[in-house]
C-alpha cells in the first residue's frame, strides 16, 4: 500500500511493571497485512495521518501529527483490558503529495479488510475528512456480508461538515458526501449530530442539513441536565438502523478540554456527556467502528487534547 506506514514501537512507552499494568505492555504492533483473524474480542488502533483536508477548509494543518500523539497518551494508560482481550496498533494511513482521496481509498479497504478478520476498528486523525473514507470502508463491508443493512452515523461536532465538495473534498464536505453517495445508492442518509453550534455553521449549511433530513441537538441542549431526553433521541436514531458508526470531532469540546485541534473555540461541550452518550450507544450493540477526528498536537496545550483522546479510547476499549 502506497499510503501506508507502519506501526511504531517507540510511541509505547511507560511505566514499566512487567505484569501488563499498562496499555504500552499490552499493545501488539502488528502489520496492517499481517493483522490475524480475531478469534475473541480484538480491537486494532489504525491511524490517518492526513491533514490535507484541514488545509484545503482553510483550517491550522498539524493534524497530521494526530495519531501519533494520541498513540502515545494511550500508552501510558493502566490496562484493564481482560487477558483474552487483544489491542493492535497497526500503524497508519498517510497522505502523500497532497493526495487526500488516494489516502481515503487506502483507508477504506483497511477499514473493511479489519471488519472483515473481525476486529473492531478504531481510527485515529488526522482531519475530519477520514469519515469519508471510514464510512466506504464499513459500507463496502457490509455490502460484502449482505445487501441491505442499514447503517447510521452519529457525529459529535460543533459542526454540520456539511459543506458541498464543489470543487474537492476537504474536512467539511465528508458527510455531504456520504449522503450523495446514498443518494445514488438510493439508500438512506442516517446522521445523527450531537454538539452542533450556531456559531459554528452558517445559514446554507443549516438549510443543507434540513433539506438532508439531519438529526441534530444544538450545543445548548447538548448538556447534562437534558442527558435522559438526548438518550432517548440517540435510542430512537439506533432503533432504525442495524448498525452504529460513531465518529468524534475533537473540535466540538471546549477547548478548555481540547485546545490543540484545527478549529479550537471555549464555546464548544464537555468530556462527560460523550462518554454518557457513548455508553448509550455501546449498550444497543451495534456499534461497528469508531474514530476519533482533528488531533493537532502543533496547538495542544500539556497534552491536554491527545490525554482526552486516548480517555475516550480508553473507555470504548474497555467497555465495547
Amino acid at each position: 500500500m502506497e499510503h501506508y506506514e507502519a506501526p511504531k514501537k517507540d510511541l509505547w512507552t511507560g511505566r514499566a511493571s512487567n505484569k501488563w499494568l499498562y496499555l504500552h505492555e499490552k499493545v501488539h504492533c502488528t502489520p496492517l497485512q499481517e493483522i490475524p483473524e480475531a478469534q475473541k474480542k480484538s480491537i486494532a488502533l489504525l491511524g490517518y495521518a492526513c491533514d490535507e483536508g484541514v488545509r484545503r477548509n482553510q483550517g491550522r494543518i498539524g493534524a497530521v501529527e494526530g495519531p501519533d500523539a494520541i498513540k502515545k497518551s494511550i500508552g501510558k494508560m493502566p490496562n484493564h483490558l481482560a487477558s483474552h482481550t487483544v489491542l493492535h496498533d497497526i500503524g497508519s494511513i498517510t497522505c502523500k503529495d497532497g493526495d487526500m482521496e488516494a489516502a481515503q481509498n487506502e483507508l477504506a479497504d483497511a477499514v473493511s479488510s479489519l471488519l472483515m478478520k473481525k476486529q473492531f476498528p478504531i481510527v485515529l486523525g488526522g482531519g475530519h475528512d477520514v469519515a469519508y473514507g471510514h464510512y466506504r470502508g464499513i459500507k463496502h463491508y457490509l455490502d460484502s456480508k449482505k445487501k441491505g443493512q442499514s447503517m447510521g452515523i452519529i457525529n459529535f461536532d460543533a459542526h454540520f461538515d456539511l459543506r458541498k465538495n464543489t470543487d474537492r473534498g476537504n474536512s467539511g464536505t465528508p458527510f455531504y458526501q456520504i449522503a450523495k453517495d446514498c443518494e445514488k445508492e438510493n439508500i438512506d442518509f442516517n446522521y445523527l449530530c450531537l454538539g452542533i453550534r450556531k456559531d459554528a455553521n452558517d445559514r446554507e449549511l443549516f438549510q443543507t442539513a434540513k433539506d438532508m433530513d439531519v438529526v441534530y441537538v444544538m450545543s445548548d441542549t447538548f448538556q447534562m441536565h437534558f442527558l435522559e431526553e438526548i438518550n432517548t433521541w440517540i435510542n430512537a436514531f439506533i432503533n432504525n438502523v442495524d448498525h452504529v458508526y460513531v465518529t468524534i470531532d475533537l473540535d466540538g469540546f471546549s477547548s478548555a478540554f481540547a485546545p490543540g485541534v484545527s478549529a479550537a473555540s471555549p464555546m464548544g461541550f464537555m468530556p462527560r456527556i460523550v462518554i454518557e452518550c457513548l455508553k448509550t450507544i455501546m449498550a444497543s450493540g451495534k456499534l461497528i467502528s469508531l474514530d476519533i477526528a482533528e488531533m493537532n498536537p502543533r496547538y495542544d496545550v500539556d497534552g491536554q487534547t491527545a490525554k482526552l483522546a486516548a480517555s475516550l479510547v480508553h473507555y470504548v476499549a474497555h467497555n465495547s
